[in-house]
């Protein structure tokens, strides 16, 4: 198995993790500071990891350039425009909707880096990405009692369109967080893909933390005191949320975001196997079948 497909699969399942993590502190703060936990609590950790692969293990620094910020700003701005829309939907009655349209961002992400970048996929990975999503999207409406017909007749409602848009951000923060993790390669004496991930990261994540801070400070100090509160939760969610976002940018270099955000939906997986088995929720023949299109789709992928 190649390291990229085992590390996304850890990556899909932190992240899992983190966002009932998030679910949580939801209730205790507003979109924007548990939004900013993710970033301001995982900063220690991510510079911790970087740290312990510079200074513990002698791996050589890259150097950043002109490319690695300019994808570097546009991933970490986009990451934090698409995490504040995720956390928000959590907030509509029929939040079911945006969430299911959230998960197109693979396909999104394919759009872009073909945009962007020129770069194309095989068709039998375009069909993989799809068979993915549409049983990411079965699963989340399922639970809700919701065909396709009702997601069809939500796509234009607010919801759909706040998810949608999360998506694309989502897609947008991938693509170019592969981008400015490999402009890092040719500063290296060699390629390496776990220090160009944990470079990546640091400088995002720092960028973001700051940004964040800025604002709050300037605009909502009531809801800092809100995440100093909370700071046992948070930090848990920082943990998490960068060791997930480590593995991602460690598959991303070496792998196609798309195809690694594909891959990435076993998440959903995981999510429906700790409400089977945890808390011994029934599975509905609508779930079923949207986990074997999930199956189906990443095996596909990985066959490709």
């Amino acid at each position: 198995m190649e390291l990229w497909i085992g590390i996304t699969f850890a990556a899909a399942f932190l992240q899992n993790m983190r966002s009932t993590l998030q679910k949580y502190l939801k209730g205790r703060m507003a979109t924007l500071g548990s939004t900013f936990t993710r970033f301001g609590f995982g900063l220690p950790f991510a510079a911790l990891y970087f740290a312990f692969l510079a200074f513990g293990l002698d791996r050589p620094v890259p150097a950043a350039n002109g490319d690695f910020a300019f994808w570097a700003l546009i991933g970490a701005v986009g990451q934090i425009g698409a995490t504040f829309l995720l956390v928000y939907l959590f907030s509509f009655r029929n939040f079911v909707v945006g969430t299911a349209y959230s998960r197109t961002e693979p396909a999104q992400a394919a759009i872009l880096a073909f945009i962007f970048f020129g770069a194309t996929i095989s068709f039998a990975a375009i069909a993989a990405i799809l068979i993915s999503i549409a049983g990411v999207m079965l699963i989340s409406l399922s639970r809700n009692d919701m065909g396709f017909g009702g997601l069809i007749r939500g796509l234009l409602t607010r919801t759909a369109l706040v998810g949608i848009a999360s998506g694309t951000l989502f897609g947008l923060s991938a693509v170019s967080y592969r981008a400015a993790s490999l402009a890092l390669a040719p500063s290296l004496p060699q390629p390496d893909a776990i220090m160009q991930a944990a470079f990546t990261l640091v400088i995002v994540i720092a960028v973001q933390t700051v940004a964040m801070l800025v604002y709050m400070l300037a605009f909502d100090r009531a809801e800092l005191v809100k995440v100093a509160r909370a700071w046992r939760p948070a930090l848990a969610v920082g943990f998490v949320g960068a060791t997930a976002s480590f593995g991602w940018f460690i598959a991303m270099t070496l792998q196609q975001a798309a195809i690694v955000k594909a891959v990435a939906q076993v998440e959903m997986l995981f999510s429906f196997a700790t409400s089977v088995i945890v808390f011994k929720e029934k599975m509905t023949g609508a779930e079923a079948i949207g986990c074997a299109l999930v199956v189906l789709g990443v095996l596909t992928l990985l066959l490709a």
